[in-house]
Parts: C-alpha cells; sequence; structure tokens
C-alpha cells in the first residue's frame, strides 16, 4: 500500500485502532503505518483501555469503532480517554448511523464504508492541524 500525500509528517507516539472486523483492523493498522506512526489494534475497547491504565502514555490518537464486543463501545470509550489523557485525539467509526449529538466533542466520526483518504485526512487534521496535506 502506498499513501502518496504530499505534507504528511512522520507521526510520533502511537496510534490505538479499536476494530473488530479483522480485516478492517489489519487494514487500518497499515494506513497507520504507512504513514509513519506505530499502530497497536485491539478488537475491543476494554482490552484498549486496560493498555492504556496500563501506562502506555505515547498514544497520540485513538480510532475506535462505535460497535465491538465487550462492556465498553467506541463513544464510551472516547469518553473515557478524554477524561484521563485530554491530549489524546479521537475518530470514532460505525457501520450504523449515529447522532451526531452523541459524538464526543472534537471527535471526528467516519461512517462506514470511509475511504483510505477519509482516513488520512482525518489522521492528520487531528495530529498535524498547522500542517496542510495535500494528495499527489
Amino acid at each position: 500500500m502506498n499513501v502518496n500525500w504530499e505534507g504528511i509528517l512522520p507521526i510520533q507516539g502511537e496510534i490505538i485502532v479499536i476494530e473488530d472486523d479483522p480485516t478492517l483492523r489489519s487494514l487500518m493498522v497499515d494506513i497507520v503505518v504507512e504513514i509513519g506512526a506505530k499502530a497497536v489494534a485491539f478488537d475491543s475497547a476494554d482490552d484498549a483501555l486496560t493498555y492504556l491504565l496500563e501506562g502506555h502514555d505515547q498514544c497520540r490518537l485513538v480510532i475506535a469503532d462505535q460497535s465491538v464486543p465487550g462492556q465498553i463501545q467506541g463513544i464510551e470509550f472516547i469518553e473515557m480517554v478524554r477524561g484521563r489523557w485530554p491530549y489524546i485525539g479521537a475518530i470514532l467509526t460505525s457501520g450504523y448511523l449515529i447522532d451526531p449529538t452523541t459524538v464526543p466533542p472534537s471527535t471526528i466520526y467516519l461512517h462506514k464504508p470511509w475511504s483510505l483518504d477519509d482516513l488520512v485526512i482525518a489522521v492528520a487534521s487531528l495530529l498535524q492541524p498547522d500542517q496542510p496535506i495535500r494528495k499527489i
């Protein structure tokens, strides 16, 4: 895979990906790695929260699917992360329509099926807001 964007900087730190579909999770990890970040993937928000609570403070961004197995769903996970680590950016994904008023503030919502470009633009806008990117 080759992400052809001009202006995207290598991302420092980790991006947590929470997606229960193994194919989509693998694709998202590949995209994150392609733009220079370290991806840490989980199939549940419960496991991702445990990982963060164990002291992994290099996380810069979470990409969470709304409907995943476990006790915690995407919106609740993002709210918990923001409460404890307000500097961590967030992208929420879902194949179901979500009422925009329920999406946590400063969270980018990507309705599935999103495109590769949608995800790259969302990550860049959260992690390098002062550095515009454009497709080449």
